[in-house]
C-alpha cells in the first residue's frame, strides 16, 4: 500500500506514473496482460467543470482481463488510481485498488469463472471522472453487456455500505443480499445519492449506460482528501469488509447469467439483523396505503372503544408534529453552536472524533421527545398521542412512496407495524398480557428498520446535517411511544400515585436526556480538539497575474482560522482576473509576486472565412502543473465552435467577461492543442490562460504551518496559480 498512497499523485505527475508502473508489475505478476488506455477524455458528472468551463484530461487507464469460460457478459471492478493533490489517496482510493489487486490475485488462483472480469484502475477521478470518461465511451471492452462494481472511500473507517445502484436495480439488489458477506445498504441511501450532485467515476458508466454499484466506507471523514489520509490511517476492517463483498460479488457476478440485470422495477432494501430486507418496489405504495388505512382503523377503533375522544385524537396528531419540528431544528442549532465555539469544524465533513457530539444529538432529540410527552400526556392521553404520531409516519410514508420510493420504508414500516399493534391492544382486554406483547414487539420491528439508518446518516451527512439523524431518531422514538408510556412515571399515576408527584417523576426522563445532551456536548469539545495528530483544517491558495506583476493569496474559508488570517484582509473576487478559479467570493489579501512563467500561448494557424475567425493555438506549460485553462472574453468574439486536442467541447456561453473557457488537466508537456472558431466582435481577442501547480513552501512570503495547522481537503488546496492575458 505505500507503493500505491505513500504520497500524493494527482493525474499527470511523476507520482502518478510511478504508482501507475507498480500497478501494472503486480498485474503481470499475477499472470494477467494489462495494457495502458492512454488518451484524452472529457469530463463527466455535474461539478467536475464548475470552477472553469468544460474540463477535459489527458488520462492512463489501467484496464487488464481475467477471461472466463463461457461469457454472458463482463463484470467490471472499478477503482481510481490517482490522489488528490492534497493528500496520498490512502482511503481514497487506495483502498480500492488495494482491494482490486487481492480480488484478482484470489480469481486467478481459484477456479476459472464463467464470465469474463475486467478490471478497470481509472486515472483522473479526483480531476474530473475522466478516466471513467474515456474508458466507459471509448474502450474496446467497454462494449456489450455486463456489470460494473466501484470501490471507493470517503473517509477512513465504518462498514462499507452500497449506496448507489443503477435503476431497475431488483436484480442487482437480489445478488447483493445473497452473494455479499456483509451486505450494508438502502434503499433510501440511493434515492438519496441520486438527488444529490455528487459524483464517482461510477457516474460516467452510469451515463453511458451500464449497469452496478457503487460501494465505499464513509466513516472518519476527517481526513478525507487531506495529508492524513495515509496507509496508516486506514481501518484493517473496513478494508477487509471491502475485500470480502468485492470478492464475493465478483465470484457471483461471474457465474450467473448476465444477459438481463435490469429487473424493471428498483426493489426497497434495508440492512436487518447481519442480512439484507428486501421486496419488490412495486408494493411500495400499496403498502403505505394499507399503512395508513391501518392507523385511520385505529383512529376510529380507538374512539369506538372509548380509548380516545375526537378531539383527542385530533390533539394528539396535531402535536406530535412537535418534536418533528423542534428536534431537528434543536440539532442544527447545537452544531451551530459547536461551530461558533470551534470554527475549523466548519471545514471537516465531520470531527475527528465524532462519537460524543452523536450521542448529544441523539440525547437531544430525547429530550425533545420526553419532554414534548410529558407536557402532553395527561392532557390528550397515550393513546390519542400514540395514534397522531402514527398518522404522521404514515402520511410521510405515502408521501415518500410517491416521491421517494426507496425510502418509504422508513416511515411506512413502522406506521404498519404501530397499527397492527395498536388493533390489537385496542381489541383486546386492558390488563392482559396481549397489548403489551403486542406493542413491544412492535417496538422492536421499529428498531430493526429505523436505528440502522440513525446510526448510517450520521458517517454519511456529517454532523453539519445532523438535524437529519435526529429527525429519524424522534421518528423512532414516536413509533414507540407505547413502549415509552409503559416506562413512564405518569403512568403509575393512574394506580394511586398523586398527581403532582406523577408530574414531577414525569419531568425525569427529559432531564436525564437534557442533561446527557449537555455533558455529550461538553465532553465532545473537550477531547475532539486540534492537536498535532489532528490538525485545524486551513485553505490557501496563491494566484500571480505574470502581465501585470500582482499577487494576491486566497482562500475559501468563511471563518479564517488564525494562520490563515496572517495572510487574508477581506472578501474578493477573482472571476475578471482568474476565471480558472471560479467566479466563488474568496477571502484575499497582497502577495509578494513570485518569478513564475504563464503558460506559453502560440498562434498555430489563424484563418478567417465568411467572418469567421478560426485560431489553431498551443498551450504549453512553462512549469511542472497540474493543469491548464484558457477562457476567451466574450465580449470581443462570439465563440462558434472548439475543440481541444482534437476533442469537440460545448460553447454554452457562462455569466461574466470570460464566457467560455476549458480546463485541461494533466497536460503533457508538449502542450495542448486548441482550435476555436470564432465570430469577432472587436479587432482584438482577448484570451486568459492559466496554469496551476501545487505547493506553496517555496513562494516569497509563505510561512510554513505550525504542526497543529492543517490543510483542508479540497481540490484547490495548496493551489498555486499563475495568469496572462493575450490579445490576438
Amino acid at each position: 500500500m505505500q507503493q500505491i498512497a505513500g504520497r500524493s499523485h494527482a493525474a499527470g505527475s511523476p507520482a502518478n506514473d510511478a504508482v501507475r508502473a507498480h500497478l501494472e508489475a503486480v498485474l503481470r505478476g499475477l499472470g494477467l496482460a494489462p495494457e495502458v488506455q492512454d488518451t484524452v477524455a472529457k469530463e463527466a458528472g455535474q461539478l467536475s467543470g464548475a470552477a472553469g468551463g468544460t474540463t477535459l484530461a489527458r488520462v492512463r487507464n489501467l484496464v487488464t482481463r481475467v477471461p472466463g469460460t463461457d461469457p454472458t457478459g463482463t463484470v467490471f471492478l472499478v477503482a481510481h488510481y490517482d490522489s488528490v493533490q492534497s493528500g496520498p489517496g490512502g482511503n481514497d482510493d487506495g483502498a480500492g485498488v488495494g482491494t482490486i489487486l487481492e480480488v484478482a490475485r484470489a480469481l486467478t488462483t481459484g477456479p476459472q469463472l464463467r464470465n469474463d472480469v475486467v478490471l478497470v484502475l481509472t486515472d483522473a477521478e479526483e480531476a474530473c471522472l475522466c478516466g471513467a470518461s474515456a474508458f466507459a465511451t471509448d474502450h474496446p471492452l467497454a462494449t456489450g453487456k455486463g456489470v460494473v462494481l466501484n470501490l471507493e472511500a470517503r473517509g477512513r473507517t465504518g462498514p462499507v455500505i452500497m449506496f448507489e445502484t443503477s435503476p431497475q436495480n431488483a436484480a442487482l439488489v437480489d445478488v447483493f443480499g445473497r452473494a455479499a458477506p456483509h451486505p450494508v445498504g438502502t434503499s433510501f441511501a440511493v434515492e438519496v445519492y441520486r438527488a444529490l450532485p455528487n459524483d464517482t467515476d461510477f457516474t460516467a458508466f452510469l451515463d453511458a449506460g451500464f449497469v452496478g454499484m457503487n460501494s465505499a466506507y464513509l466513516d472518519g471523514g476527517a481526513i478525507y482528501h487531506t495529508p492524513l489520509d495515509t496507509p496508516e490511517s486506514m481501518d484493517r476492517a473496513s478494508l477487509q469488509h471491502h475485500g470480502d463483498n468485492a470478492l464475493g460479488l465478483a465470484r457471483e457476478f461471474g457465474r450467473v447469467d448476465l444477459d438481463d440485470l435490469r429487473a424493471g422495477h428498483d426493489a426497497t432494501y434495508f440492512p436487518v439483523l447481519g442480512g439484507l430486507a428486501r421486496y419488490p418496489g412495486p408494493l411500495v405504495l400499496p403498502l403505505a396505503l394499507l399503512a395508513l388505512a391501518g392507523v385511520i382503523a385505529l383512529g376510529w377503533l380507538a374512539r369506538r372503544r372509548g380509548r380516545a375522544g375526537g378531539g383527542q385524537l385530533v390533539g394528539g396528531f396535531a402535536l406530535s408534529l412537535v418534536p418533528i419540528v423542534v428536534a431537528p431544528l434543536g440539532a442544527q442549532l447545537l452544531w451551530a453552536g459547536i461551530t461558533a465555539l470551534r470554527p475549523g469544524h466548519a471545514e471537516l465533513l465531520d470531527p475527528y472524533r465524532p462519537t460524543w457530539y452523536r450521542l448529544s444529538v441523539l440525547a437531544l432529540a430525547a429530550t425533545v421527545l420526553c419532554t414534548w410527552y410529558a407536557l402532553t400526556r395527561r392532557r390528550v392521553g397515550p393513546a390519542a398521542l400514540a395514534i397522531g404520531a402514527l398518522g404522521w409516519l404514515a402520511l410521510l410514508g405515502v408521501v415518500l412512496a410517491i416521491l421517494v420510493p426507496g425510502g418509504a420504508y422508513l416511515a411506512t414500516l413502522p406506521a404498519l407495524a404501530g397499527a397492527l399493534a395498536g388493533l390489537v391492544a385496542v381489541t383486546t382486554r386492558l390488563d392482559g398480557p396481549a397489548p403489551v406483547i403486542a406493542v413491544t414487539a412492535a417496538a422492536a420491528a421499529v428498531m430493526i428498520v429505523l436505528l440502522p439508518t440513525v446510526v448510517l446518516l450520521f458517517p454519511a451527512l456529517g454532523m453539519a446535517m445532523g438535524g437529519v439523524a435526529a429527525l429519524f431518531a424522534v421518528l423512532l422514538g414516536l413509533a414507540a411511544l407505547p413502549v415509552l408510556d409503559l416506562l413512564h412515571p405518569q403512568a403509575g399515576g393512574q394506580r394511586g400515585i398523586p398527581a403532582l408527584r406523577a408530574r414531577r417523576l414525569g419531568a425525569l426522563p427529559a432531564g436525564a436526556a437534557a442533561l446527557a445532551a449537555a455533558v455529550c456536548a461538553g465532553v465532545g469539545l473537550a477531547v475532539d480538539r486540534f492537536d498535532a495528530d489532528h490538525p485545524a483544517p486551513t485553505h490557501l491558495m496563491y494566484a500571480l497575474d505574470a502581465g501585470t506583476g500582482q499577487a494576491r493569496w486566497l482562500s475559501h474559508e468563511a471563518t479564517p482560522q488564525p494562520w490563515t488570517d496572517g495572510y487574508v484582509d477581506g472578501s474578493v473576487s477573482v472571476a475578471d482576473d482568474f476565471p480558472g478559479i471560479g467566479s466563488t467570493e474568496l477571502l484575499g489579501g497582497p502577495a509578494p509576486a513570485a518569478d513564475l512563467p504563464a503558460p506559453r500561448l502560440d498562434m498555430l494557424a489563424d484563418t478567417t472565412t465568411a467572418g469567421e475567425r478560426t485560431l489553431r493555438l498551443r498551450l504549453t506549460p512553462q512549469r511542472q502543473v497540474r493543469l491548464v485553462t484558457l477562457h476567451v472574453d466574450t465580449s470581443t468574439a462570439e465563440v462558434r465552435r472548439a475543440e481541444v486536442a482534437s476533442r469537440s467541447v460545448p460553447v454554452e456561453a457562462r455569466p461574466g467577461r470570460w464566457g467560455f473557457g476549458v480546463v485541461f488537466h494533466a497536460p503533457p508537456v508538449e502542450g495542448v492543442e486548441i482550435t476555436l472558431t470564432l465570430a469577432p466582435k472587436t479587432e482584438q481577442i482577448a484570451l486568459r490562460v492559466m496554469d496551476a501547480s501545487d505547493g506553496l513552501d517555496d513562494l516569497p512570503g509563505f510561512r510554513t504551518r505550525p504542526p497543529e495547522v492543517g490543510v483542508a481537503g479540497s481540490h484547490s488546496s495548496e493551489m498555486l496559480a499563475v495568469a496572462q492575458t493575450h490579445s490576438l
